[in-house]
């Protein structure tokens, strides 16, 4: 008995001990150093205690059997998949469209057109109060920000400037004639291309009407126009952003990073809709300031992630961490395999570290609110961009402090699959 336990002993003591090991590199490296602090702890904790049982096996045996036991039936129930196979879709038979006048870029931007202006609070007197106090408010780049560096500053209004510059270059006409192609083969090969580009993550969806907005709103020349809803297939392309700059929000590393991955977005989708125009289809990228198309639900529904409590995309891989563009096109492609679910918005709604750290308050620590005709999370996007327009960023402090939000190393690999058993494990 005694020679079976010592076995047990030691080989617990090896995989605990290198679990905190790697643990601890990795938040070493990550320069987490809370994380960093509780792994080194724990490995010393755990070492002192299957050591001295696996050397001194005659004392204590009654408490080292139990110990053995709870940490074998636990280790084994805890990766037993108490889940469903795919996390529940919600019901969107009833959404209806939202339009993108009602967003607060557009809100904010409609602040240099009187016109614009009277006929939107004509609308919606409701909104008029707290915009007119938002429009007060310095703009990003602006000295009066707490943030603002004037050396930086320049660095992300290029960025937008050349991304406004190169909306001509979402559309186009197609080539006259429309070839005969495999629409596996050709999604294979638009797959390969656009993560040679640099995506990380793309896939294929069949459109419904509530990916669309109902009107555009912008920009001023085609303020209240009607998107463009002929269309049939989205093309959601996924491009990470780095951690390290997203963990120094909210300060204007957040902004200077969103805006570079934004730029990385639109060059990657504008490439594609130009690569399917090649064969003669229609193709419309849409990237920042420049969209017919809601990203968010289009990139969940194609199976490449959930919907987190800050109501931002959550990855598979990179949580929230990432920047989002989307090419819609009348070429028929069939959609993408969803992969297994994580079960991250079974985690949200028991974490809210999100909202907990919110700064302006904006993210809704309750239940899963109902908006259009729908339940999804949201945020109060007022108190949220007034915010930005305060610090001279666009925070993304909620992004910083979730836990998804970790390089795609091994270690975080482990640990994602395995809160996504059970509820347990996710506490």
């Amino acid at each position: 008995m005694a020679g079976v336990l010592t076995v047990i002993n030691g080989l617990i003591l090896s995989l605990t001990s290198l679990f905190f090991l790697l643990l601890g590199l990795s938040s070493f490296n990550e320069k987490e150093s809370r994380a960093f602090r509780i792994s080194a702890g724990l490995f010393i904790l755990n070492a002192v205690v299957w050591g001295f049982f696996l050397y001194r096996p005659d004392y204590f045996l009654p408490v080292n059997i139990i110990l053995v036991l709870f940490l074998c039936l636990f280790g084994g129930l805890s990766f037993f998949r108490f889940f469903p196979g795919r996390a529940p879709v919600r019901d969107t038979r009833d959404a209806t469209q939202y339009d993108e006048r009602d967003a607060m870029f557009s809100r904010n931007n409609i602040r240099h057109h009187p016109e614009l202006m009277e006929e939107y609070y004509a609308r919606r007197p409701e909104n008029e109060s707290t915009d007119r106090q938002i429009h007060r408010k310095p703009d990003f780049g602006s000295k009066e920000q707490v943030y603002h560096d004037p050396y930086t500053a320049p660095v992300f209004e290029a960025a937008f400037e050349y991304l406004e510059r190169s909306i001509p270059l979402s559309a186009g006409e197609p080539a006259r004639e429309q070839k005969t192609m495999d629409p596996v083969l050709f999604g294979r090969t638009l797959t390969e291309f656009a993560k040679f580009y640099g995506a990380c993550d793309v896939a294929f969806l069949t459109l419904k009407p509530h990916h669309y907005y109902s009107h555009k709103g912008r920009h001023a020349a085609t303020w209240g126009n009607n998107t463009d809803q002929t269309y049939v297939t989205a093309v959601t392309i996924v491009v990470p952003m780095r951690v390290e700059m997203i963990k120094r929000g909210p300060t204007s590393c957040v902004l200077q990073e969103s805006a570079q991955k934004y730029v990385e977005a639109a060059k990657i989708s504008n490439i594609v809709a130009a690569y399917i125009r090649r064969f003669g289809y229609r193709a419309r990228a849409h990237n920042d300031g420049n969209y017919d198309i809601l990203c968010v639900p289009v990139a969940v529904e194609s199976g490449l992630g959930e919907l987190g409590r800050m109501g931002l995309f959550m990855h598979q891989s990179y949580g929230p961490c990432v920047r989002l563009a989307v090419v819609t096109t009348d070429l028929e492609l069939p959609d993408s395999l969803q992969k297994p679910a994580l079960y991250m918005e079974e985690f949200c709604k028991i974490c809210k570290k999100c909202a907990d750290n919110c700064p302006s308050g904006s993210i809704n620590k309750g239940e899963e609110p109902c908006s259009r005709n729908f339940r999804h999370w949201s945020i109060l996007q007022e108190k949220c961009f007034s915010y930005w327009k305060s610090i001279g960023s666009d925070c993304g402090f909620c992004i910083s402090v979730c836990p998804y939000t970790k390089p795609d190393t091994l270690i975080h690999k482990l640990v994602r699959f395995y809160i996504s058993r059970n509820p347990l494990n996710q506490r």
